[in-house]
């Protein structure tokens, strides 16, 4: 039982840090001292340590220890849950090209009207990786597995109930009316009246990406946590980078243009 006390352990101080420094009063005495982007900075490299941590242990123990669901014994139900599995990522990596853009961005104080995959769920990234991590912890064959991927479900989907409170808490009106027109469930404020999804408006690049990106996870399903899971860490650490750094330069841009309209008048 040791590698799973371990994940369990090394879950718990991830999610903690990350849901500890995100909370209102902490967030706020250290944007105060480092500012909004230093904080930024700070919340990012400890995240990514105790990701970095997590994973690793993971990718060393993944093996061992009592057996997991193992669902995947019927082709059917196999087949089910391996086709949930890609969709989840194809609906997460498509969510990353309208990231920069969104209510949720780093850095963006606005809440614009829903656009895109936002229309099918509010929260893309957060849902796609939560189908993904449920598939996976129904299919493990281990029980550290099982923990592993259903602890990633189950944060994925608190992660992105905490953002619509914190949000909410911020911006009030605007992000209210924002939650009333979409909602977290996958189409569910379409099957209720509440949305529309105009299917030209959808990320079209985006989703073919993630199918080619899901298609080739899948042809090195193997070798993915290799390494002591360097490429899973190497990809999403460096992939936040990017996300965070484009957040930063689009805020920067905005902040230049307000205070040359302001300068000019």
């Amino acid at each position: 039982m040791e590698p799973v006390l371990g994940v369990a352990a090394l879950w718990l101080a991830f999610a903690g840090t990350h849901v500890g420094l995100a909370s209102r009063r902490i967030r706020a005495a250290l944007v105060g001292r480092l500012g909004e982007w230093g904080f930024i900075g700070l919340f990012s490299v400890v995240a990514s340590i105790g990701f970095a941590a997590l994973v690793h242990f993971y990718a060393a123990h993944r093996f061992a220890g009592p057996p997991g669901l193992a669902l995947g014994t019927t082709w059917w139900l196999r087949s089910t849950l391996m086709a949930a599995v890609f969709l989840g990522l194809v609906l997460a990596f498509a969510s990353l090209y309208s990231y920069p853009a969104s209510p949720y961005a780093l850095g963006n104080a606005l809440t614009r009207e829903p656009r895109g995959l936002e229309r099918v769920t509010r929260h893309p990234f957060f849902v796609g990786m939560a189908i993904t991590g449920a598939g996976h912890a129904l299919l493990a064959s281990r029980l550290v597995g099982t923990l592993f991927f259903g602890a990633l479900a189950a944060y994925a989907l608190i992660g992105a109930m905490h953002q619509d409170r914190k949000l909410l808490a911020q911006r009030g009106r605007p992000y209210a009316d924002y939650l009333a027109a979409t909602s977290l469930l996958p189409f569910g404020a379409a099957l209720t009246g509440r949305q529309r999804i105009p299917f030209a408006e959808l990320p079209w690049f985006g989703l073919g990406s993630g199918v080619l990106v899901a298609g080739l996870l899948a042809t090195v399903h193997e070798s993915i946590f290799a390494y002591g899971g360097a490429w899973v860490i190497g990809v999403t650490v460096g992939g936040a980078a990017v996300l965070g750094l484009q957040s930063w330069r689009r805020s920067t841009r905005r902040t230049a243009t307000r205070r040359g309209t302001a300068a000019a008048t």
